[in-house]
């Protein structure tokens, strides 16, 4: 059915509902016998009160909602949608007497009150009836259709959680035959909840009850169906249902909500994220949105982990115009076709260019007026920044300023930079680089009406090049797993989470700002690879080789997220923390950008780093520049990390 066809017949229903919901109501007011009087006014009356309680729905959006999927949050609405019509009528209906006298055709809103009640019982009833009707009939066609090309064979399967998220996920493989899942029992640890049958499937004990379950319905599967359950509770139930003999599976990111159901066919194997997971971010949604909702918005580095993401959130509170700034045509590309996909109310402007192109940002600059901008545009890989010293220098440092004083200079709201734990007591060109512009945006901040602010946190889980996806590359191989130093700690969060916080901190600002995000305890990343490898269903050292290659140029065993001297400071957010510092002489410190600036064109590696040591004193040049040799080496097994 086309959609202006469904579109037309659902307006006809809601009409001969809401006209069936009047008749009936003075029907029963007069017990079947409508006097002539009543009867006429009912005729004269009907259009509009039908025509104010349709306006009502329009204006709540009911008319908007899709009937398949109708819920309960829905129902509300149409409640308020209806009641509200109903205390327009009542009004009406009481100031009518009083005016009948000057408005003769005021006797026509006269109408029993117990009329005006039952329209509204019955109008309610009738508009949530037909579409719980239709969703009725959809999902049993669906479930037909699903199980005619499902197959046969259904996988028994234990699903651990009997909350709200178990409740969503059975009522949904209710639907889904073809998913091929047999749910033949919860498992939860709520005492309360032992026994207690949700959608024909009972608790049946806890997860120190797996084995005992698996042994008696001959299942080899379990479902994790925890809402934003953290990594430890995860790491302790994948431990049980491998001591158990089961494959644990899990939906990425717990699962996802959209109207009260869950998706299932995003089902996949418990992964390392989920392992480190932590407690879900709380958000002043508002705040962030009363930021960003109907400004210009530009993200710099918009096809990399970071900044691609930050397009996704930011397009979801709706800027006016979304500025896609990326020197990558493919990774701009990417990112620009999926926001026109999943935003489209929303401006996006896909605009290949360097950071470091002072006339082509400038164009860009001054066409697109952008009054938000997140800088993420960054060489972040420390190994490589030492041994291209000034390509580190030109893009973090002087594409730093280039973009923030283009911000200043153009009346920029609000400039966010992204920076890195790397840049604390930095012992690496990238650490210091982005030292340097985090310098340069404090001191600008101080001059300039713009809200400069500078974001700094940890490893990213996932991101191009980082150390999950290039140890599940050499688990895939078959090993060796290239692990640095033994000891090696690092900080981690997920690219969504780390995103949230940046657009949080944005919110914010009031100018001047270093937010530090709470990463959590650091973990090590030997660790990681033990987990990974087990996750992949082997054994470290037995299965899969553990390879000591000694540390890279620039690298440092632990990293840090602020430095004594900024003393931190809680923010309205528990999880951001700011940190404050004396900032440079801006003139001075512009005059060393253009020295160190100068070296980038053809100048001694070696030059570079003795200027940005001048630039950064805190910088501990301990990087040789030559590539570092690889040992192997062997070590005993290590308990995995406890807490994240």
């Amino acid at each position: 059915m086309s959609r202006f066809k469904n579109r037309t017949s659902q307006f006809l229903i809601d009409v001969a509902v809401l006209m069936l919901a009047f008749w009936l109501a003075m029907l029963i007011r007069f017990d079947w016998a409508v006097p002539s009087v009543m009867l006429r006014k009912l005729l004269i009356v009907l259009p509009y009160v039908v025509l104010l309680q349709y306006a009502f729905l329009s204006a709540f959006g009911i008319t908007r909602f899709s009937w398949r999927f109708i819920s309960l949050r829905d129902v509300v609405r149409i409640f308020a949608a209806v009641a509200s019509a109903s205390a327009v009528l009542v009004a009406f209906r009481l100031l009518s007497p009083a005016l009948v006298d000057r408005f003769p055709l005021f006797r026509y809103g006269i109408v029993p009150l117990g009329v005006l009640l039952g329209n509204f019982v019955l109008a309610l009833l009738g508009l949530a009836g037909v579409r719980a009707l239709r969703r009725l009939i959809g999902e049993r066609a669906a479930s037909k259709l699903h199980g005619q090309r499902g197959e046969d064979r259904h996988e028994p399967t234990l699903l651990i959680g009997a909350g709200q998220g178990g409740v969503l996920v059975a009522q949904e493989i209710r639907r889904r035959p073809d998913l091929g899942i047999l749910p033949v029992a919860f498992v939860d640890d709520d005492p309360v909840k032992q026994g207690a049958v949700i959608h024909g499937i009972k608790v049946m004990g806890t997860t120190a009850d797996l084995e005992r379950l698996a042994e008696r319905f001959g299942v080899t599967e379990a479902l994790i169906t925890i809402s934003s359950a953290p990594g430890t509770a995860i790491r302790r139930i994948t431990e049980r249902c491998s001591e158990a003999g089961l494959k644990a599976k899990i939906v990425p990111g717990t699962y996802q909500i959209v109207g009260g159901r869950v998706n299932l066919a995003r089902i996949r194997d418990v992964a390392i994220e989920d392992l480190l997971r932590r407690e879900q971010v709380e958000l002043d949604s508002e705040l962030v949105a009363d930021v960003i909702r109907g400004q210009p918005v530009m993200v710099t580095g918009a096809g990399g982990s970071i900044g691609s993401e930050l397009c996704r959130q930011v397009s979801a509170y709706r800027p006016s115009r979304l500025v896609l700034v990326e020197r990558s045509e493919n990774a701009l590309f990417e990112i620009h076709s999926e926001l026109k996909n999943r935003f489209d109310d929303v401006e996006v402007v896909p605009r290949i260019a360097d950071v470091t192109d002072v006339p082509r940002i400038t164009e860009i600059f001054r066409a697109q007026r952008p009054m938000i901008v997140f800088h993420a545009a960054a060489h972040k890989h420390v190994p490589m920044m030492e041994w291209n010293p000034a390509e580190a220098v030109k893009n973090n440092i002087l594409g730093t300023r280039i973009v923030a004083d283009l911000s200043d200079e153009l009346a920029v709201e609000r400039f966010v930079m992204v920076s890195t734990d790397k840049a604390v007591n930095p012992t690496s060109v990238m650490g210091a680089t982005k030292r340097a512009a985090e310098l340069y945006v404090q001191a600008l901040s101080k001059a300039s009406a713009t809200h400069f602010a500078t974001v700094r946190f940890g490893n990213v889980l996932g991101s191009a090049g980082s150390v999950i996806p290039i140890f599940r590359r050499q688990i895939r191989d078959g090993g060796p797993v290239t692990v640095t130093h033994p000891d090696m700690t690092r900080y981690f969060m997920t690219i969504p989470e780390a995103v949230q916080l940046v657009t949080q901190a944005a919110a914010l600002s009031h100018g001047g700002e270093t937010f530090i995000l709470d990463m959590g305890p650091p973990v090590r990343i030997l660790d990681l690879a033990h987990d990974l490898i087990r996750l992949s269903g082997l054994e470290p050292e037995k299965d899969i080789e553990i390879r000591f290659t000694g540390m890279r140029p620039g690298e440092k065993l632990f990293e840090e997220l602020s430095m004594t001297s900024e003393g931190l400071e809680r923010t309205a957010h528990p999880k951001i923390f700011t940190g404050s510092y004396a900032s440079p002489h801006l003139p001075a410190f512009r005059a060393q950008f253009e020295s160190i600036g100068s070296l980038c064109e053809g100048g001694a590696p070696d030059d570079i780093r003795r200027s940005l040591a001048r630039l950064v004193p805190e910088y501990a040049d301990a990087a040789p520049d030559s590539e570092p040799p690889v040992r192997s080496s062997r070590l005993r097994e290590s308990k995995p990390v406890e807490a994240l």
